[in-house]
């Protein structure tokens, strides 16, 4: 091993159309952590391509993110972006500064416990969703969805490499409407 620390690719955005004639680009944010991931000075790789980009300020105007680049510096430079992804590498092992706080990238891969510490499955996704977000539960009977608050999901443990849910009767049973086609009452 040569010491050298594991890195991940993260996605933290994508370019999407260019605003004024300097070169300046709205971003379509990837990331919870904008003013960390797209600082002034920081610096991403556009994909494809590979082109590595400095930023040179980054800011919110109307309620949309807005960067510009040193290296680009006119609205053709900026529309050569559109659509391209921005890239960082990241230390495999950061956790985000919050301790209640996980990236997407510690959760998928976890293993699944009950509440008596039976495995129930792996985590293989995290959906977004406006209301709260869901953590996608591969069992032996298909996916699951459970919503990922405290009270469903006691404990993360990244160390162990396992999240453990709460006695809830029902969590990870497939729904009665899939299970038997017809609804409550019978039709």
């Amino acid at each position: 091993m040569d010491g050298a620390a594991a890195t991940v690719e993260i996605v933290v955005a994508t370019a999407g159309r260019p605003r004024g004639v300097r070169g300046e680009v709205t971003l379509r944010l990837r990331t919870d952590e904008p003013g960390r991931r797209l600082a002034p000075g920081s610096c991403c790789r556009a994909r494809p391509g590979g082109h590595r980009l400095t930023v040179r300020t980054a800011r919110w105007v109307g309620g949309r993110f807005v960067a510009s680049f040193d290296e680009v510096g006119d609205r053709d430079g900026a529309e050569r972006l559109r659509g391209a992804e921005l890239v960082v590498d990241a230390p495999a092992d950061e956790r985000p500064a919050d301790g209640d706080e996980y990236y997407d990238r510690q959760l998928v891969g976890l293993r699944v416990h009950d509440a008596a510490g039976r495995d129930a499955g792996e985590l293989v996704d995290v959906l977004h969703n406006p209301a709260q977000d869901l953590l996608v539960v591969r069992t032996a009977d298909g996916e699951r969805l459970v919503p990922f608050v405290a009270a469903l999901v006691p404990e993360v443990d990244l160390d162990a490499g396992r999240v453990r849910l709460a006695d809830v009767p029902g969590l990870l049973d497939e729904p009665a409407e899939a299970a038997d086609g017809a609804g409550e009452d019978g039709s």
